[in-house]
């Protein structure tokens, strides 16, 4: 039988992923670290603090003038998931793990905290994924395919967490999941569970997750998220730390594998580095020896993928000055819930740009051991240890909770009285609790707490599942795998509404920006006016261009009255045939030794120059540069006029040199002066009557070849051209 691989040229085929979907088991269970790669060298650069490189991957989008290459940095990087299909989410774990994600992270559907058992099937979700063994077992067996194109590991990971928190952590062990959130505080605090069951169910799963070798991520930043001044709740942050910090070393998890979820509690305009550094070293001198997951700050992101992109920035600064193991790269779909492809990939993107760019940074700088910098995390900590001490005086963590002391916008001792209430008799599944009988026996592998195993002859140690012969950790045989049980709501329905779109080599394609042939775009405008008058606008403007749906998902006044940016997504009412469109043809390039040998036998001279009053001058010069691999490796002769050459001054040389050609460089496109700048100089070598002896290239970042043509250029040239592509139009076009 035929075995499925991924090819390079080739879409992820989800029903390869889904077929035998029964009989698949994980390759391997536990978490994996990024491996360290100190002093690796690619192309011109010794990089200090990058891990192992890529088989397959895209690079940055600079990366052409850099030989292509992708150094890969040392923090682990997530990307997080939750566009409620997860067939799509698959395809888009493809996209990630090219861009350098190599933890991958399903967020769960709304409302399945309070559902008390497993779910099965795949039904469409809610802000996130229903989690079912098999769309957790769809996408683990895919991963296993895409860390196989890309060449490493990639961590799965999901909630353990919820009423059904146990049963999860039990699933995800046999399912070969990698890591997972868990921590009691956030059921109780944030989802109203029940606090004794929220932490007897914790023990349970955090025993299983021990055992699985699961990377265990704790719930603190959500009080950040949640409270109303969001760095006043610093010390009850590093008190959440504590608390399921030491709580799951009790229950067996390494510290190596419990990460503390940070987030910087502050944003721009706030003085956010000064405001956000201390409580990062606070944090690393107070838990020593675990894990520091950063996640991005989205409690103040707004719309705008500018203002997400330098908070972003900023806190990977603050995680370069300290230290993440894994970096989050929570994208401005949080605060705008539009889980599109693109923000998951520009957010891993925006990432390693920003590690790597700040490669070797700790080499040369070092924090102060005195100052406002230590002043501050020491009080951050005395904060921290005198709110713990003060939760011990109370009673415990319960009556801490019920008393109102978490999430409280008041910088500890300060209190506001707004904190988070919950009860010890109430919350979802309140009552639930048995005490086990002395005679209590669950023969599995890693039970939490007493099993009366010594009855049945098993010595300390041993494992309970022995007196059954291994439990479904040793035997998956056993595992019960039920199929879609909603003939309406499945993968197989929904997959079959985009068939057409689906097959390999597929004939029709549609927009997308969530799922397979949603035929969502977005739509950037300006309007000079003021914000009501803006939205009104672009919505008719919508309708106007045919749009289905029209919705503004981003509103950004540039100046009260004069001027508002929206953002506009909407739906297009078709689909496109691929056989009718033209797809523009690859451009000839002759081999260097047959343009060398042609322009040894007919010489080349040629006058080039930025025209107009253009003073650009990087990209035609890596054209003609021999340095830069240009045209004057292959012998072409060249006169390089400069910047800001009039047009009449570029033909005037021509002939004066006798040249065969012109290379005209035009990289400003307002009004479309660099159109007009090539048709001029057409003009003016046709009125000179020398048009038939000249070869005339125009080029720049704005230039397409077929308007360029249409203006009177014999080639134009775009984006991503090199010294070769210009030989060879100069050779073949030669007059």
């Amino acid at each position: 039988m035929a075995v499925y691989r991924l090819k390079q040229d080739q879409a992820l085929d989800v029903r390869e992923i889904l077929k035998d979907l029964s009989a698949y088991r994980p390759r391997r269970r536990g978490w994996t670290w990024r491996k360290p790669a100190p002093c690796l060298t690619m192309g011109s650069f010794t990089y200090k603090d990058v891990s192992e490189p890529l088989k397959n991957f895209v690079p940055l989008p600079p990366a052409h003038h850099f030989g292509g290459i992708d150094p890969q940095p040392l923090p682990i990087i997530t990307t997080e998931i939750a566009s409620g299909r997860f067939e799509d989410d698959i395809r888009r774990m493809r996209m990630a793990a090219h861009h350098g994600a190599d933890h991958i992270m399903v967020i769960r559907t709304a409302g399945q905290s309070h559902f008390d058992s497993l779910i099965e099937g795949t039904p469409q979700g809610v802000g996130g994924v229903p989690i079912t063994r098999k769309q957790v077992r769809a996408q683990r067996k895919a991963l296993d395919y895409i860390e196989d194109e890309v060449g490493r590991p990639i961590n799965y990971h999901s909630y353990v967490s919820g009423v059904a928190g146990p049963e999860i952590a039990v699933m995800f062990a046999e399912e070969g999941v990698n890591g997972a959130h868990q921590d009691p505080q956030y059921n109780v605090i944030y989802r109203n569970i029940n606090m004794l069951r929220s932490f007897v169910d914790a023990c349970e799963s955090k025993t299983v997750m021990a055992w699985g070798g699961l990377a265990q991520i704790d719930g603190a930043h959500n009080a950040n998220a949640t409270a109303r001044d969001a760095w006043k709740v610093m010390p009850e942050l590093m008190v959440q730390h504590a608390i399921n910090s030491q709580f799951s070393v009790r229950c067996g998890i390494p510290r190596d594998l419990i990460c503390l979820s940070t987030v910087p509690p502050t944003a721009t305009p706030a003085p956010c580095v000064y405001t956000d550094l201390p409580y990062a070293v606070a944090l690393r001198d107070l838990f020593t020896g675990f894990r520091m997951r950063a996640q991005m700050n989205t409690k103040y992101i707004q719309s705008s993928i500018r203002e997400a992109t330098v908070t972003h920035v900023l806190n990977m600064f603050v995680s370069k000055l300290t230290s993440a193991d894994i970096q989050s790269t929570i994208t401005p779909d949080e605060g705008r819930n539009v889980p599109w492809h693109i923000y998951n990939i520009e957010a891993c993107d925006t990432a390693k740009q920003t590690f790597i760019g700040l490669d070797g940074l700790m080499d040369m700088v070092e924090l102060k051991d005195a100052g406002p910098l230590r002043d501050k995390a020491r009080e951050l900590k005395e904060r921290a240890v005198l709110f713990m001490e003060e939760m011990l005086q109370l009673g415990d963590y319960f009556k801490a909770v019920e008393a109102g002391h978490f999430v409280d916008s008041g910088l500890y001792p300060e209190r506001n009285g707004d904190g988070i209430v919950r009860k010890m008799d109430g919350g979802i599944g309140a009552d639930t609790l048995i005490k086990r009988e002395m005679d209590y026996l669950a023969p599995v592998t890693a039970h939490f707490g007493y099993n009366n195993t010594a009855a049945y002859g098993l010595k300390d140690g041993e494992d309970p599942a022995a007196l059954i012969g291994g439990c479904t950790f040793q035997h998956p045989e056993r595992i019960q795998f039920i199929d879609e049980l909603d003939q309406e709501d499945n993968v197989h329905v929904r997959m079959e509404q985009t068939e057409g779109l689906r097959q390999p080599g597929a004939d029709w394609v549609k927009p997308e920006m969530e799922w397979l042939g949603d035929g969502t775009v977005m739509l950037t405008l300006f309007f000079p006016v003021s914000q009501k008058i803006a939205q009104a606008a672009a919505l008719e403007a919508a309708k106007r261009m045919n749009l289905l749906d029209p919705e503004i998902i981003s509103s950004e006044v540039m100046h009260p009255v004069d001027g508002t940016r929206i953002e506009l997504k909407g739906k297009v009412p078709f689909q496109l045939k691929v056989s009718d469109l033209v797809i523009p043809v690859e451009p000839e390039v002759y081999s260097d030794d047959f343009l060398r040998e042609a322009i040894e036998k007919q010489p080349l001279t040629v006058v080039c120059g930025t025209v107009g009053e253009d003073e650009h001058s990087v990209g035609l010069r890596e054209i003609i540069d021999i340095k830069h691999g240009g045209i004057e490796k292959y012998g072409v002769k060249v006169h390089y006029l400069g910047t800001s050459v009039p047009p009449e001054k570029l033909v005037n040389a021509a002939i004066e040199l006798g040249a065969h050609g012109i290379l005209a460089s035009t990289v400003i496109s307002h009004d479309n002066i660099h159109y007009r700048n090539i048709a001029l100089i057409d003009r003016l070598a046709r009125e000179h009557g020398v048009r038939d002896k000249l070869v005339f290239l125009a080029g720049g970042t704005q230039v397409t070849p077929e308007l360029a043509r249409e203006a009177g250029a014999d080639e134009g040239f775009g984006r991503g051209t090199k010294g070769a592509h210009v030989a060879t139009a100069l050779v073949k076009l030669r007059k």
